[in-house]
């Protein structure tokens, strides 16, 4: 009995001090607002820089990682979550989670990627002048770039669709942006809103339906996770499809220019790792990506009538060129 009653003592000794050293953990809280590709490649980029720095949790730090489903209230559940367990600092990857980590909290150090305008989001006013709790990487699209492009493969199109999503700032930020540079270069924005992930394919073919001639999707979290509808649309219209983000071009795209988000979240990561060591995010200026990336597909161009010259096909980062070779996203 006496031996019973040690291994008892023993065994509860162990339980709280490995549960004391749990809880000492320097804890970052990351959350992402859905399974869109993008996003999961930012994640993997954050916890990438962290390993890569020695960072490893369980072992030296805790990582507590939410999904909001696509669900804004979800969202703002999970940034209260992080607030009540008194992380040490949260990683926000994407426009929702931002919003709803800057309602949460004014104290815990927030670092956010993928946001598209983090001072329409609240982030602070530029690049320098931020709340002081807060710096991360702004997301803003290459749209311009992209609608050149567009407009120099297919001389002729005046008129482009896209579909987004009126719940996000960052949709509703880039059909504008969309608009005011397609006028510069002679192409009209033709839009179709949607709710949920849910109406994307119903959407994209009422989209094919206005007499476009090309679809240009701009890039937000919600379509981003059913891309591959929009892809299935045109592929079965033969309707030339232009994507928002690089990974597109392996859901349907036949060409997409955007930055590398995986890159995207290791310099997350890096940020993360300066804040965690000491650094003041408020002297951290937000960053902003600046190489843009060209991705194309072959066999989806030829599908949608689409040839590259030259020119496009030497400066491509990526090249699929038949489906043997194209991998789908949960393998790369």
């Amino acid at each position: 009995m006496k031996k019973f009653i040690a291994l008892l003592l023993l065994s509860l000794s162990l339980f709280f001090c490995g549960k004391k050293n749990h809880e000492d953990l320097y804890t970052i809280g990351i959350f992402q607002f859905n399974d869109a590709p993008h996003l999961n490649d930012v994640r993997k980029g954050v916890i990438q820089a962290l390993w890569d720095h020695g960072f490893q949790d369980g072992v030296n730090i805790q990582l507590e990682i939410r999904n909001g489903n696509g669900s804004t209230p979800e969202v703002q559940r999970i940034a209260q979550e992080f607030v009540e367990m008194e992380v040490d600092m949260i990683v926000a990857l994407s426009t929702p989670c931002l919003q709803a980590a800057l309602i949460a909290t004014h104290e815990i150090p927030i670092i956010f990627s993928s946001v598209a305008n983090p001072y329409l989001a609240g982030a602070g006013r530029s690049s320098q002048n931020h709340m002081r709790t807060v710096t991360g990487v702004a997301s803003r699209g290459p749209i311009r770039e992209s609608l050149m492009f567009i407009k120099e493969t297919i001389p002729g199109a005046k008129r482009l669709g896209t579909l987004w999503t009126p719940s996000e700032i960052n949709s509703e930020f880039y059909l504008e942006l969309a608009r005011e540079e397609g006028k510069k270069v002679g192409l009209e924005i033709v839009d179709v809103p949607i709710v949920n992930k849910s109406q994307v394919l119903h959407s994209a073919q009422v989209l094919i339906n206005k007499k476009i001639d090309a679809i240009y999707q701009i890039s937000d979290n919600t379509i981003n996770e059913s891309f591959q509808d929009v892809g299935n649309v045109a592929g079965e219209n033969s309707v030339p499809l232009f994507g928002g983000f690089l990974l597109s071009t392996r859901l349907g795209a036949c060409a997409a220019l955007g930055w590398d988000f995986s890159e995207m979240g290791y310099t997350t990561g890096e940020m993360a790792i300066r804040v965690k060591n000491g650094e003041n995010p408020a002297d951290i200026p937000i960053q902003s990506m600046s190489k843009v990336r060209i991705h194309l597909n072959l066999q989806a161009a030829e599908k949608q009538g689409i040839e590259f010259s030259d020119e496009f096909l030497n400066k491509a980062d990526e090249i699929l060129k038949s489906e043997e070779n194209s991998q789908s996203l949960s393998d790369s």
